[in-house]
């Protein structure tokens, strides 16, 4: 399902809905709700408007789990650290307890934090199906998402839940959730704002079937909701098709 807003704001305003709406549903359902955050500058806003007062009170937050889609090998107090962002964003002001927010730490040692993460992963899902409640993704210029880049390995993955990355340039390390784990979600849900991205969505929804060269075409839930929420901007070069909500 394709929602256009017209603006970041009103974007943002509708992740943070989503999200409370979600953590409200599996709680009742199951006792607890998992999720796991992108980064890059998109999701920030939504992330400031979990922190506010007039969302505080609307989700048992007791009972909420955060993950990461994905993060750069770098500290978490790096101001290019995705877990950064959402703690200064969000969770350093929210009422979530502190053991569980399960930042990505690959600084050191990447391939070993991906296989720590994964054990983490299995231990939450223990006798359960892999479900996360919600992930939210971002979608890059050269259409990648969490740290599923154009021609690495890991887009061929079909066995681990998270692996290392290595990127040439910037020649960086990032730990990233694979697409056999996400695709287990029960919500799967894009959040893209700008011009920048219309070409990209375009290709990735209706362009040939290349994961390979558009690793976002890799994100379809088995049994799960696909959602892509955008601004008016990053709609502007799709067909008609998707619902706007002005």
């Amino acid at each position: 399902m394709i929602q256009v807003y017209p603006d970041l704001e009103s974007l943002s305003r509708a992740a943070a809905a989503l999200l409370v709406a979600q953590a409200n549903l599996a709680v009742a359902a199951r006792g607890r709700f998992s999720v796991a955050l992108a980064g890059g500058n998109t999701p920030r806003r939504t992330y400031e408007l979990l922190a506010a007062p007039s969302l505080k009170d609307q989700a048992p937050w007791d009972r909420v789990h955060v993950f990461w889609g994905d993060e750069r090998g770098v500290p978490l107090d790096d101001p290019r650290s995705n877990a950064r962002l959402a703690k200064e964003a969000w969770l350093d002001r929210g009422p979530i307890p502190a053991d569980q927010i399960h930042p990505m730490n690959g600084a050191d040692d990447p391939a070993a934090a991906a296989r720590q993460y994964e054990a983490q992963l299995r231990e939450f899902f223990a006798g359960q199906p892999p479900r996360l409640d919600l992930v939210l993704l971002g979608l890059g210029d050269d259409g990648h998402t969490a740290s599923l880049f154009p021609g690495t390995k890991v887009l061929k993955e079909r066995q681990r839940w998270a692996a290392a990355v290595y990127l040439g340039e910037p020649n960086l390390y990032r730990v990233t959730l694979t697409a056999p784990l996400i695709n287990q979600a029960a919500v799967v849900a894009f959040l893209l704002a700008g011009g920048a991205k219309a070409g990209v969505l375009r290709e990735v929804l209706h362009g040939p079937y290349d994961p390979g060269r558009l690793p976002a075409q890799l994100i379809r839930p088995q049994n799960g909701e696909l959602l892509w929420l955008t601004d008016l901007a990053a709609a502007a070069q799709l067909p008609v098709g998707f619902t706007y909500l002005a």
